[in-house]
């Protein structure tokens, strides 16, 4: 296996910070994301190369292991065990031989015992790495349930994403991580949500949050307006004399609820009046005409 500078590709150097990495890995799968250079198969080699190298070394465990294995820092727990095993047994044989009891080479010794098992028996299987991986996504993606197919290690796989997942949340794929060693289970895939949101709804959870603007008159005699939902708009009735900073709630309204089929949370709209400008010499008097009576009638 060719070895694969991470840190190069990232475009930072050994001594990077955790932060670093992130702010690398997020300024260039956004200059190479697949949607912003469609059809360019470097940039999506590129894109592909920048998410591995970010699954190791933002990982700090997999990152230490790749500074001091390299190559082949997915076995980097089955050479470490290996080498305790042979040390302890290194050492036994050394303790062996002080106290008369044996003297020798350490795998000669098992030979002698089990009939040459021994070396068999050393082969201990060795459980495969576990990989990390992140997916962005934008808002919109995860409004509903959706399949998309990811690459990792040079493997395509295929997912299916709830709707309502969270931006952060981290779901576990057994069995798809690095290959075990000597016959050894393989380890686990970790996928790490990044969902960008693009539109004019602020999102809590289940629930989405928005602003939707109200012309003086409607705010004062009230009336009826079109407002958006996240995927369709709704008819609104607005009371009389409705103020700056009122905040309705539309049941059943907001974003999925995670993996709960059919399930919604609420949708909270918040009305912000706009006030009248660019006013023709008519519509002043008349504001000024309104002014006096309001002011009469609080004499």
């Amino acid at each position: 296996m060719e070895f694969i500078d991470y840190y190069k590709i990232l475009e930072i150097t050994k001594s990077a910070s955790q932060e670093d990495i992130k702010k690398a890995y997020r300024k260039l799968a956004r200059k190479y994301h697949p949607d912003l250079n469609p059809n360019n198969a470097e940039a999506e080699k590129k894109f592909k190369e920048i998410n591995e190298a970010n699954e190791v070394l933002s990982h700090i465990e997999n990152r230490k292991k790749y500074d001091q294995y390299g190559k082949d820092w997915k076995h980097a727990d089955a050479f470490e065990s290996e080498k305790n095993r042979q040390n302890n047994s290194q050492a036994y044989a050394n303790r062996a031989n002080a106290e008369g009891e044996y003297s020798g080479d350490f795998s000669d010794f098992f030979e002698s015992m089990f009939g040459g098992s021994g070396r068999q028996n050393s082969r201990t299987k060795f459980r495969g790495q576990d990989i990390n991986a992140s997916l962005q996504l934008n808002l919109i993606d995860v409004f509903t349930t959706q399949k998309q197919t990811i690459t990792v290690n040079g493997k395509n796989i295929r997912l299916t994403i709830p709707a309502g997942i969270e931006n952060g949340q981290v779901i576990k794929i057994a069995g798809l991580g690095a290959p075990g060693a000597n016959g050894g289970p393989s380890g686990d895939l970790y996928i790490t949500f990044s969902i960008t949101n693009n539109t004019k709804f602020k999102r809590e959870s289940s629930n989405l949050y928005t602003d939707v603007e109200l012309d003086l008159y409607t705010s004062l005699l009230g009336g009826e307006i079109l407002a958006d939902t996240f995927d369709s708009k709704v008819k609104l009735k607005v009371t009389p004399e409705t103020q700056s900073g009122t905040t309705v709630k539309l049941k059943g309204k907001g974003f999925p609820v995670y993996k709960k089929e059919n399930e919604f949370g609420d949708l909270f709209i918040k009305y912000q009046v706009k006030l009248p400008s660019n006013l023709t010499e008519e519509e002043k008097e008349l504001f000024t005409k309104l002014k006096k009576i309001r002011n009469n009638e609080n004499k």
